[in-house]
């Protein structure tokens, strides 16, 4: 075997010699398919093709601007014909931008990449590119200032945090339908700071689209810094922010959200509960008597011990009603509850489990309906012009 060449030795060993055939393909051709794949690929993860615009990251605008230039060559829509299953090449599929007529600043700036370099004068080479997100975002910081005139603001942020520990205000998973939404006298939660948008400017055309509309704000916080950001560059703050929250205008009616979804924070439930004692008053008035109470945690738990405690009447209870709160305190809404029913007050003396004798609270001579209506009523807000009247066992007119 030491005699035979290498054909021989491989013709032995049963490997069969094929030619490598020469790639038919020029070095242009080949970079031009091979970065067409690169476009398809992302077609293929994203379920759209590369585009343009300050809110995409570096790699999407590259192939944003390497499609742009496949769709100006002849010989690459002929050459990548058979590839191009998505129609990314077609004209419909056309930017509006003109890559040709782009100089090499321009052609950068489109990218978000700096032209410029201090270390090497070299506009080819690109150091320390970031996203346009983090360039955002930076940039949104960096323009904070010191707010001259906030002693003319601190008091609407104080009114603020008071109408939303009254429940006055609410704060909101913030979900932006309408750029519109982000307008002046409006309040947000971003950062983990209160803003306030001040001032709106004219509204403009973005660089990259006649259509899409921007302005400049003027957005106070409650640290006392001020920033002069885009409506647009505020937005994808907000949206960025997991912990972003619209703050609502204030309303001084309702106590209770009618529409809370899971993002809301739950302040606790009002409870109603019915007597399961055998005491004889209770036994003869056992559909009017009712304790009120409200509570931050479950109604379950807060009732478990109900026939060893004398708040409870010593006896097994029954929840007959509860209703949910959102961004309200309850120990005032309590009081509230208790300040309506006053004159209609249970007058119940009864042993504890240490033979003293105990006056439980909370307790009412109400029927359910008539509590169900006061809660309505809070929510409205017309409570205030109503009473309890334990005659007839109804609301009346508090005139």
């Amino acid at each position: 075997m030491a005699d035979m060449d290498d054909d021989e030795l491989l013709a032995a060993l049963g490997v069969e010699v094929s030619p490598i055939k020469a790639s038919s393909r020029t070095p242009r051709e080949e970079r031009i398919i091979a970065g067409f794949e690169d476009i398809l690929r992302f077609h293929h993860g994203h379920g759209h093709a590369p585009q343009h615009g300050e809110d995409r990251d570096i790699f999407e605008r590259l192939y944003a601007v390497r499609l742009d230039r496949l769709r100006q060559l002849p010989e690459a829509l002929v050459l990548l014909a058979d590839m191009d299953t998505v129609g990314l090449l077609s004209s419909a599929a056309c930017s509006t931008i003109n890559v040709d007529a782009l100089d090499e600043d321009a052609l950068l700036a489109e990218l978000g990449v700096n032209a410029t370099s201090s270390e090497t004068g070299d506009i080819t080479v690109l150091r320390h590119v970031r996203s346009s997100i983090e360039k955002q975002a930076a940039e949104e910081i960096a323009s904070r200032t010191s707010c001259d005139d906030f002693p003319t603001f601190k008091p609407m942020f104080e009114q603020v945090q008071k109408d939303l520990d009254s429940g006055i205000r609410q704060t909101r998973s913030f979900q932006v339908k309408s750029i519109d939404e982000i307008r002046p006298g409006a309040f947000f939660i971003v950062g983990g700071q209160t803003a306030y948008i001040a001032e709106v400017g004219d509204t403009f055309s973005t660089s990259f689209n006649a259509q899409r509309m921007d302005s400049r704000l003027r957005v106070i916080y409650d640290n006392g810094t001020e920033s002069n950001v885009l409506q647009r560059s505020l937005q994808r703050a907000l949206h960025r922010d997991d912990m972003a929250r619209l703050i609502t205008d204030p309303n001084p009616g309702p106590l209770f959200s009618q529409d809370w979804d899971d993002s809301d924070i739950e302040s606790g439930t009002i409870y109603v509960l019915r007597s399961l004692s055998e005491h004889p008053f209770v036994s003869q008035h056992r559909e009017l008597i009712h304790k009120i109470g409200v509570t931050g945690g479950k109604v379950e738990n807060r009732i478990a011990s109900a026939s060893y405690d004398a708040t409870y009447l010593l006896a097994e209870v029954e929840i007959v009603a509860t209703y949910k709160l959102v961004g309200i305190q309850r120990t005032k809404l309590e009081n509230l509850f208790h300040k309506i029913f006053a004159n209609a007050q249970l007058d119940l003396t009864i042993l504890d489990r240490f033979g003293h004798p105990v006056k439980p609270r909370e307790w009412f001579l109400v029927p359910l309906p008539v509590i169900d209506q006061v809660v309505q009523h809070i929510i409205d807000g017309s409570i205030t012009d109503l009473i309890y009247d334990p005659a007839s066992a109804s609301l009346a007119p508090s005139n």
